[in-house]
């Protein structure tokens, strides 16, 4: 069950859908819809169902992309940052520290925005995020 943050903010799984979203587009309308696709035929994966199948999700990105799929993830961990960066999110270099998978960092980052959304002080970033991130690339 998802929490839901007080003050209006949007839960954490419609922010994920949103940077996933976001992700997709980056490479273009045709091929958003055309992964989506793929995702519920081929992989029995709805769009809506994504937050609560990242392992899924993950392998099914893995088998369509490849490699590749790492940096469809890195550019979702990117938009979801962005998305909640008020809250302040926490972020590992991704690049630099394996057991920091896709899944782990959603983890966390949900763990911090629903924290932060309680607390509405938010939590403190460890390190700059948007360095590491950049260094993925």
């Amino acid at each position: 069950m998802v929490s839901q943050p007080s003050k209006g903010k949007m839960d954490f799984n419609s922010l994920l859908l949103e940077a996933l979203d976001e992700a997709f587009s980056s490479l273009g309308e045709t091929s958003k819809k055309a992964i989506y696709y793929q995702l519920e035929i081929a992989f029995n994966i709805k769009t809506m169902e994504i937050p609560n199948k990242i392992d899924e999700f993950s392998r099914a990105l893995e088998r369509l992309f490849g490699e590749g799929a790492k940096f469809l993830e890195i550019l979702v961990m990117k938009s979801l940052y962005a998305k909640i960066k008020g809250t302040g999110g926490w972020i590992s270099n991704v690049c630099a520290v394996p057991e920091v998978t896709f899944k782990v960092y959603l983890e966390i980052m949900k763990k911090n925005y629903e924290e932060a959304s309680k607390n509405e002080e938010g939590v403190g970033m460890l390190i700059n995020e948007d360095e590491k991130l950049s260094q993925c690339e």
